[in-house]
């Protein structure tokens, strides 16, 4: 694999109903931070980027022309693992700005701390202090 100086090589990439809603919730709630947003001239989101830590997530408007737009129509909600430092602030957040939480932070046998939300819609998120490929 070629060398990525630290870049993250896998981005998760979700379709959303309403887009601008998603953001709103990633970013309030469960602090994500913008990097782009990208808008069609009816408003939807074409794409969007947003990071948290060092990890990158895509995201735009279903419904759109292109051939990933056509394969994702009919997907179902997707699941993604983010690496955060403190599991119950950020938690904290999330239960402050209303997320539904499938499983408060736990202590898991793996020696991981992890809680788990559902976003409006219905992608689970996980967040935790596991982090694949670590040392």
């Amino acid at each position: 694999m070629p060398g990525t100086n630290g870049v993250p090589t896998i981005f998760p990439t979700l379709l959303y109903d309403d887009a601008k809603a998603a953001i709103g919730v990633l970013t309030q709630a469960l602090g994500f931070t913008e990097e782009a947003v990208y808008e069609g001239e009816d408003g939807s989101v074409l794409h969007a980027e947003l990071s948290c830590g060092n990890g990158r997530v895509m995201l735009g408007s279903k419904g759109g022309e292109g051939l990933f737009a056509k394969a994702m129509a009919g997907a179902g909600p997707a699941g993604v693992y983010v690496v955060v430092d403190d599991v119950d602030a950020h938690h904290a957040r999330a239960v402050e700005h209303g997320v539904e939480i499938l499983m408060p932070p736990t202590d898991l046998s793996y020696g991981s701390r992890d809680y788990m939300a559902r976003d409006p819609e219905d992608n689970v998120w996980s967040f935790g202090t596991y982090a694949p490929g670590a040392a």
